[in-house]
């Protein structure tokens, strides 16, 4: 034996083992359990077992009946009360296993939609920025209205070309011209 604190007491041997019962287990059967309770089909049974009862115990005969309607159904109220007593319990541990479940739910859906949310704030700062890029790029509408004054410069270019070429042709005339006036003169 350990007489001291700091050591473990021995471990005693048993010769009936306690059956060891997962706590997972145990909560799905209450749950099956509480949602059959919940159902038309038990009331509807149970409506039934009630009728059978205490139609037996009024028109069975007097040495078979097992539960007097003098004494107001006592054996039915009791076994009720028992099915009661077992019941609540049982729905208490479905609904503390469904809360769990709803919380880790609402977990999850808090945590989906952090991450849309920053998905969408991502998208709407991308898209802004594809917004100012945009802005800085030429139009379509901007590259024509270019392309169109630069033909008019090029055509106005072009025009004043061919007046200048005709002005040069005209001084070359009348200089060869002048050449030939001057060689009839002399």
């Amino acid at each position: 034996m350990a007489d001291r604190l700091d050591t473990p007491l021995e471990t005693r041997r048993r010769f009936i083992r306690r059956p060891q019962l997962d706590e997972d287990a145990s909560g799905k059967i209450s749950e099956s359990i509480a949602r059959f309770l919940g159902t038309p089909r038990f009331i509807i049974y149970l409506t039934l077992f009630c009728l059978v009862w205490i139609a037996w115990n009024i028109w069975a005969p007097e040495g078979m009946r097992f539960d007097q309607a003098a004494n107001g159904f006592t054996a039915l109220t009791l076994m009720l009360s028992l099915q009661a007593s077992y019941a609540a319990p049982l729905i208490l541990l479905a609904q503390n296993r469904q809360t769990d479940r709803d919380r880790v739910q609402a977990e999850q859906d808090r945590q989906r939609s952090e991450r849309n949310l920053a998905d969408t704030e991502f998208l709407a700062r991308e898209m802004a920025a594809l917004r100012i890029a945009l802005s800085e790029v030429a139009t379509r509408d901007f590259v024509r209205s270019e392309l169109r004054n630069m033909l008019e410069d090029l055509t106005a270019d072009r025009d004043g070309d061919k007046e200048h070429e005709g002005e040069r042709s005209e001084r070359k005339s009348d200089r060869t011209r002048g050449g030939a006036d001057r060689q009839a003169r002399g």
